[in-house]
């Protein structure tokens, strides 16, 4: 759409970023970092899911009585604990998640973070999908919603899919913004769409 300008002319309105936009220097997630991060949220959210093989192996033992049977559960709980981290640390090595191991600069504007590769070439995130935002000592954790799943997955499938996803994170660390004045910005616009608390 053209607007008019003073002198009866036209001129293009501005396409691309807000002029109010934040922008950042550019930042990697390191995949050591996602996996220390991600196995903490998952472990301290489900830590009494190893609980279940442990018991289930020792059921036999009410009937039987012998050590093996404690043996056998505390195998049962360790092959669990194995699965679900490297399901966790197979999260960096997944095609649909490379892009979030990239070097891009962000750009946070009341509608959208933009997350930029370079110029050309984004990913756009909008404010709704994410779902909290957690301060850590060094900067940020953006956490995404859990994105929802199409209706023709049904049953087992469908709750082992809810059950045992890997959390999807933005890390924005303090030390990628260009001013203290774009963080107290960036911090400001969190706490108005009552992400950050």
């Amino acid at each position: 759409m053209q607007l008019p300008n003073q002198r009866g002319s036209y001129r293009q309105q501005q396409q691309g970023p807000s002029p109010m936009a934040i922008r950042t220097k550019k930042h990697q997630l390191d995949t050591n970092t996602y996996t220390r991060i991600a196995m903490g949220r998952v472990w301290r959210r489900e830590w009494w899911y190893a609980l279940i093989p442990f018991a289930v192996g020792l059921l036999p033992a009410i009937i039987w009585h012998s050590w093996w049977w404690l043996a056998l559960s505390a195998g049962l709980t360790l092959l669990y604990v194995l699965f679900r981290s490297a399901q966790v640390t197979g999260m960096t090595q997944v095609e649909q998640s490379k892009p979030l191991f990239e070097k891009m600069a962000y750009e946070f504007d009341n509608k959208q973070i933009v997350l930029r590769r370079n110029e050309k070439e984004g990913m756009r995130i909008t404010w709704d999908m994410i779902g909290e935002v957690k301060r850590e000592a060094a900067g940020y954790l953006l956490l995404l919603k859990t994105p929802e799943l199409p209706d023709e997955i049904k049953g087992f499938k469908r709750w082992m899919a809810r059950t045992f996803d890997a959390p999807i994170f933005v890390e924005v660390p303090d030390r990628i913004f260009n001013s203290g004045n774009d963080q107290k910005l960036f911090e400001a616009m969190l706490r108005r769409k009552s992400l950050l608390v």
